[in-house]
Formats: structure tokens, sequence, C-alpha cells
């Protein structure tokens, strides 16, 4: 687990979470068996976490959204209702019914969602570099908002769209690169300095977005993959200067649900 904090910053009281899912054959139960039950674990954990932020807030402050993106989009029947029925907008107009509702569309869309690309077999896999390239700053950044970015993936990064290489620096990293690559020793840092690995980055600079990473699940073939995973998102979030980040790798719910809450409490 790695984090990166700034300082000397006041708090934000209005959030804005969004959620990046990764809906890839890593949800499979023939592949991960509880892979995807931990993933509805932790979206409903932010969840929580969110609703508890409203019910501290008084009413005429209220200015708080969530959201939920997918890239590319699930091909699934009603798919745009879905998406919209997990899009959260708070303001003073709320009430209780408000609350109970997004309770209950938390509860059962995302499992909705995830059920139904594990019962059709099709996976349509999950493209996070297109969409940090194309969608992050004008999705998930909202003036006057703590903007946070929840990202479940087990911190592969791969989609037959989006294979590019420059220099060292790639659009991917899956177990047969970092093989290739070398990166399978205790001298992986020095490997990846030396060529210049690493995620290609975006020039840009969301100072203004805190990421948290949940769900890396690093194949136990080398001992040295979870941190070389680490390293690369770490460096990629480094080069576009996200204000904050945590990478978490996966574990029993009800641990990860306190690394949730201390990251959505804690100050920016």
């Amino acid at each position: 687990m790695e984090s990166k904090t700034t300082t000397g910053q006041s708090k934000v009281q209005n959030l804005n979470i969004s959620f990046l899912l990764d809906l890839s054959d890593r949800i499979d139960p023939k592949k991960n068996f509880d892979i995807y039950q931990r993933d509805l674990q932790y979206i409903k954990s932010v969840e929580k976490a969110f609703i508890n932020h409203i019910k501290k807030k008084k009413v005429l402050l209220l200015n708080d959204q969530m959201q939920v993106f997918f890239d590319p989009i699930p091909k699934m029947p009603g798919i745009d209702k879905l998406s919209q029925q997990l899009k959260v907008n708070f303001d003073k107009s709320v009430n209780r019914m408000n609350i109970l509702d997004v309770e209950k569309n938390f509860s059962e869309i995302p499992s909705k969602i995830y059920q139904n690309a594990i019962k059709s077999g099709h996976y349509v896999g999950s493209d996070i570099w297109k969409f940090f390239k194309n969608n992050v700053e004008n999705y998930c950044i909202k003036e006057k908002h703590r903007n946070i970015l929840v990202i479940l993936t087990d911190g592969y990064m791969y989609h037959k769209k989006s294979i590019f290489l420059n220099g060292g620096k790639s659009s991917y990293i899956t177990p047969a690169f970092i093989k290739t690559k070398k990166l399978t020793s205790a001298n992986y840092l020095a490997t990846i300095k030396k060529n210049g690995l690493g995620f290609i980055p975006f020039e840009y600079n969301l100072k203004d977005l805190e990421i948290i990473v949940l769900g890396i699940n690093p194949s136990e073939q080398n001992p040295y993959e979870e941190d070389v995973i680490k390293q690369y998102w770490s460096d990629w979030f480094k080069a576009m200067k996200v204000k904050k980040f945590e990478l978490q790798t996966t574990g029993l719910p009800s641990d990860v649900e306190i690394v949730i809450n201390n990251f959505i409490k804690e100050k920016p």
C-alpha cells in the first residue's frame, strides 16, 4: 500500500466521487473465485462513506455527487438507464427517501452489471489508459469539490484497442510483459529506471484529483509482481501530478473498508 499526499490544503466539504470499473475477465469466478463479490463490497463501502458524509452535513450546504464509469461501456440491455441510476447528486432539496434510493441502487445495480457480464461470458475488458487519455479531466474533476476517483482493477492494464509503445513506456502491463522486461527479481526498480519503463503518461496536471485503486491482485508466480505493478501506477500518477493516491491490494472487504473510510475522511 502506497500513498502520496500533499499538505497545507484546506479540506473541501463537497465530495465528487467517481468509480471506474474494470469488467475484464478478472471478474470471472472460474478465474478468480470471489473477486467480483469483493468488488461489490468495496463499492458498497465507498457508498456508505459517501452517505455518512452526507448525513453529517447541514442540508443547506449539500453539494455532493457520485457516479460510475466504464470504458468501454458494457454490452448490456438497459446499461444507460442503470448508469443513470448510479449518478447521485445531493443538494439542499435532499430528503430521507433520496438516501434510501442511493443505498438501494448501490446494493442492487452493480451486482446486476457484474452478473450480466459473468453470465454472458462476454467480458468487454477495461481500457483504463484510454479513459485517462480522453475522459478523466472532463468526467472526474469538478470545481469547488474534493474529487476522488475509485478504480477497481487487478492492477494489470491492457485493452486490445490501446496497445502503444513510446520508448520504454507502454499503455499496458501484463504478467507476460513483466516477464519479458525481466522485472522478476529484487533489482526490478533499477531495471525500470535504466530502461525508462512505465505507463505512457499524459501532460495533465491532476492536482485536483485524488485516486484510490482497489483490488490489485498480482500473479503469485513472481514474488516482485505486486511491487512492479505498484511502481508503474505510482510513477504514472506522479507524472500526471495526481494530488493524492493509494494503491490497495485485494483483501477482505472488512479490512479494505477501513482503508476506504480513512481515505475518504482524511484531509486532502
